[in-house]
């Protein structure tokens, strides 16, 4: 039997030389913010070479592909303007994190 990983999503991304570090976080169930929402905590890293990392970027993004042909996801540009407009605003308002990426 292998051993499984549950991660609600990436927290972080690090690149240092030819190294990628990628920070899996998920929900917290006892940790609570002021909003009363779980918070997320660190559970797991992995550690990848750079031509791997590019490697599975490439992979998910045919995943992605695959979903959305599906319609099991939509993208920001498929729906209707209005419904955009409102997703990107409210994130917009979100920071993240992690100085990658601010």
């Amino acid at each position: 039997m292998s051993n499984e990983l549950y991660a609600d999503g990436i927290g972080e991304i690090t690149i240092t030389g030819t190294i990628v570090r990628i920070d899996l976080m998920s929900l917290s169930a006892t940790d609570r913010d002021a909003n009363n929402n779980p918070k997320p905590v660190f559970r797991q890293r992995i550690i990848m070479p750079v031509d791997a990392f590019a490697n599975a970027v490439d992979l998910m993004q045919k995943a992605l592909g695959g979903l959305v042909e599906s319609g099991a996801v939509r993208r920001i540009g498929d729906m209707p303007a209005a419904a955009a407009a409102d997703i990107q605003t409210v994130q917009a308002g979100a920071s993240n994190a992690s100085p990658n990426f601010n």
